[in-house]
């Protein structure tokens, strides 16, 4: 009698459904991004991001170990001075706040999580652009490059396990890969931003990093228009080194990481950015979407279209869901 074939049969029961989910996403696929800032004395709310803090050393460390302890598989640092010039001084300072931060956090973690930091000059420069600029005011590609070669040891000194190399400047996998060698750091690997979006969707991100961004990044940012150039990008990444590629933002570019998971043999990653966060808990505020299974869902998606490792400011809470198979 028709229909013969009922695929609702394998979806009658919440164990029939986890029995046959072809996308699983594990505590350990997720990446807590979090922010130290210099100079404050208690953590200070990002009002963009509910939820969302600058931390002082003491809360970094505190909120490092529950995330460890809850199972997430790893933390993405960034730093926010007190004072920036033009070339991002603080952001090679062994004693500057992002440093400072890795010491800490490998100090008190030590290998029971993946830490890692952002290694641009953005959150360093007085300009907030990612390098440094030339006469006319553009960034200066070659010249940032050695800038990021001295950042890239001064966090492997730290203790970094991943650098993640943000900043969209041609050839800067291949310096840092070079740089860390050359200083005997030959185990830190290396987290590319491979795909880097020019994208509405940071601006709550600036706030927490209180960005001075004068102008735009779309001259070295990814066009949102190209999907086949990131396929290029990536694959130049890979070649000079990159150990994993990453994707930014997620969502709106799932199509991306679709593509790159099919052209490349190291781990993809995608980073569930501020902008996207910051909409889904204005949602959640106003009662619009229910939030365990918003959160879930765009997780699940994001690691459906091929992102092995998820960053998101939902890590901690999304792997307590998981634990408790929500």
């Amino acid at each position: 009698m028709y229909p013969d074939v009922r695929p609702r049969r394998l979806r009658t029961t919440p164990a029939m459904r986890r029995l046959v989910a072809e996308t699983v996403v594990r505590p350990a696929d997720l990446i807590l991004p979090l922010f130290v800032r210099e100079g404050i004395a208690e953590p200070k709310p990002v009002a963009s991001m509910p939820g969302v803090l600058q931390h002082t050393r003491d809360s970094l460390r505190k909120v490092v170990v529950e995330a460890v302890e809850a199972g997430v598989g790893g933390i993405m640092l960034y730093g926010v001075p007190l004072t920036r010039d033009e070339v991002g001084s603080a952001g090679t300072d062994p004693d500057g706040v992002l440093n400072v931060a890795i010491r800490d956090v490998a100090a008190e973690v030590g290998d029971a999580t993946v830490v890692m930091s952002d290694l641009c000059l953005d959150e360093f420069t007085s300009h907030g652009h990612c390098g440094v600029l030339d006469a006319q005011g553009r960034v200066d590609n070659d010249a940032t490059l050695a800038r990021y070669a001295d950042m890239a040891v001064r966090q492997a000194e730290a203790g970094v396990h991943l650098v993640g190399t943000s900043g969209m400047m041609d050839g800067q996998v291949g310096v840092v890969r070079e740089a860390l060698d050359a200083a005997g750091h030959t185990d830190v690997g290396i987290l590319a931003y491979a795909a880097k979006y020019a994208s509405a969707f940071y601006g709550p991100f600036r706030e927490a990093v209180e960005s001075t961004l004068q102008g735009d990044r779309r001259a070295y940012q990814q066009d949102p228009a190209n999907g086949r150039e990131a396929l290029r990008e990536v694959a130049l990444d890979v070649a000079e080194g990159a150990d994993l590629v990453m994707v930014k933002p997620a969502l709106p570019y799932l199509d991306v990481v679709a593509a790159v998971r099919a052209a490349v043999d190291v781990p993809v990653a995608a980073y569930q950015v501020s902008g996207e966060y910051a909409m889904a808990e204005a949602a959640f505020a106003n009662g619009w979407l229910d939030r365990e299974r918003t959160i879930l869902e765009t997780l699940t998606s994001i690691r459906r279209a091929g992102a092995q490792q998820i960053l998101t400011y939902w890590a901690t809470e999304a792997t307590a869901l998981l634990r408790a198979g929500y």
